[in-house]
């Protein structure tokens, strides 16, 4: 009892424990790497074409038509409405993974997964509303881990239930719906911010925008963060009832759209700012399409009905690799200003030699190393990418980022699903699909190369402009861990 009182008296580490609580059991989804077997399999009963080019393209345009508005409500409602949202959605998906039947149950069931995955946004920046900035760096590596970590073992679980138990995948599910039950409990418990990055009162409204002009994040809102750790009295009191009070009036919407426009303006004057954003759209709309859809490669290559399948063994060492190339990026001694985009030009290389490999290859094992070397360049690039952007901005123009990186990757993702996958007009097999991505990557390679050795070349002529950008890029910054 003394233990849990002490946690409590410390906010960030209270706040901390619980959105790592939230993040375990929330992506502890057991039946998520055998989601296409289960599909196609004797419980639902679903043809692989019906799930490639009529299923999973729902998911898709139903993403890209929630993300908008879930990304200016996240703010608006302050972020923990969101998140017992997504906790309550996701217990509704595997309500009907269990036991809904019928094309139409899992028609309504990718609308209701794109809720969930929309509302991602909502959770991953909410610990920036909560924890003051001096704890930022050890609050997102606890909970980026616990999300990895609940993930692997949910990955690693499946498997050894799958191999060695010879569970039916139903079994699966309805684990997958205790774990993301307590999820939806556990968000209860999520502590209230006190107010929105954008949409907030008159008061708080003219501080953030005097701290804006400041442009450092390190020196961005130190005061702030120190004053709502400390003072939890009468001060306190005094704000929310400020922000409670004119946080719905049409001031301050008006409010809320300049202070919006502003910070859009802020953090797309910056050319490098463009350039990390680029390849964040791009290649996450290349990510999420092979993501999705690579269950069906694996089968397609060794169908899960008559040979034993490791989808879940491969996803639990996706996960780590990944975990270990994020860590290992806050640690490296790499001038990312000056490298950085070389490397995306490199690593998109790497990839795309691998989604080619998927694609061509007859062995399973093969395709598996080929979906393991693509996720870990994936996750180290998207975790250099973040820190990048993040580095020189303030909370509000990362939080705005963010939202307009991912709303465009899912443009450009919903784009290929038209074209590509949906039966309504190419509706091409899966080896066709990963042929295209793979094509994809390869523009994106070519593209980052050119602009890298570029930027490199350049700086090696310019040795006062390397050492303005690693001064720029040496301040109080967010860890490479944050995303």
């Amino acid at each position: 009892m003394g233990s849990w009182a002490k946690l409590k008296s410390s906010r960030w580490a209270y706040h901390t424990a619980v959105l790592s609580l939230y993040g375990f059991f929330a992506y502890c989804r057991v039946a998520e790497p055998f989601l296409t077997p289960y599909l196609m399999g004797p419980n639902k009963n679903i043809s692989g074409e019906v799930v490639t080019n009529y299923l999973f393209p729902i998911w898709t345009y139903s993403k890209l038509a929630c993300l908008l508005p879930v990304f200016l409500l996240t703010d608006f409602l302050r972020h923990k409405p969101l998140v017992v949202v997504q906790g309550l959605f996701l217990v509704t998906n595997y309500v009907l993974l269990c036991f809904a039947p019928g094309l139409l149950a899992m028609v309504f069931l990718q609308v209701n997964y794109a809720v969930v995955t929309s509302t991602e946004v909502a959770y991953l920046s909410y610990i920036y509303s909560v924890i003051p900035i001096e704890n930022y760096q050890r609050a997102t590596g606890y909970v980026r881990s616990a999300m990895l970590v609940g993930y692997t073992f949910g990955a690693s679980l499946a498997q050894v239930l799958v191999s060695v138990a010879e569970l039916d995948l139903f079994y699966l599910n309805a684990i997958t719906l205790g774990t993301v039950s307590m999820a939806l409990l556990i968000s209860f418990w999520l502590p209230m911010p006190q107010r929105g990055l954008f949409f907030k009162g008159k008061k708080d409204a003219a501080v953030s925008s005097s701290s804006h002009q400041t442009g450092s994040l390190g020196a961005d809102r130190p005061e702030e963060a120190v004053m709502d750790k400390e003072e939890v009295g009468s001060r306190k009191e005094k704000m929310e009832l400020d922000v409670s009070g004119g946080w719905h009036s049409w001031e301050n919407m008006a409010t809320a759209g300049h202070l919006l426009w502003k910070s859009f303006k802020e953090t797309y004057s910056s050319r490098n700012v463009i350039y990390w954003s680029l390849w964040w759209a791009l290649a996450t709309a290349g990510y999420e399409q092979i993501f999705n859809y690579v269950q069906l490669m694996w089968d397609h290559i060794e169908p899960s009905a008559t040979s034993s399948i490791y989808n879940g063994a491969v996803e639990a060492a996706c996960s780590l690799v990944g975990a270990v190339a994020a860590f290992s990026v806050g640690h490296l001694k790499v001038t990312w200003a000056v490298w950085g985009e070389l490397a995306l030009g490199l690593f998109s290389a790497v990839a795309t030699g691998a989604v080619f490999l998927m694609a061509l290859t007859s062995s399973i094992w093969a395709c598996y190393a080929g979906y393991v070397i693509f996720k870990s360049c994936y996750m180290l690039l998207i975790t250099i990418t973040t820190f990048q952007i993040a580095s020189n901005l303030s909370m509000e123009c990362y939080a705005l980022a963010f939202g307009i990186n991912t709303f465009v990757a899912i443009l450009l993702q919903t784009i290929i699903t038209l074209v590509v996958v949906d039966e309504a007009t190419l509706g091409l097999d899966i080896v066709t699909q990963f042929i295209i991505y793979g094509s994809y990557y390869a523009f994106i390679s070519v593209l980052f190369l050119i602009r890298g050795t570029y930027t490199a070349c350049t700086n090696q002529r310019n040795p006062e402009l390397t050492q303005s950008k690693e001064h720029e890029s040496s301040g109080d910054v967010i860890s490479a861990e944050r995303f």
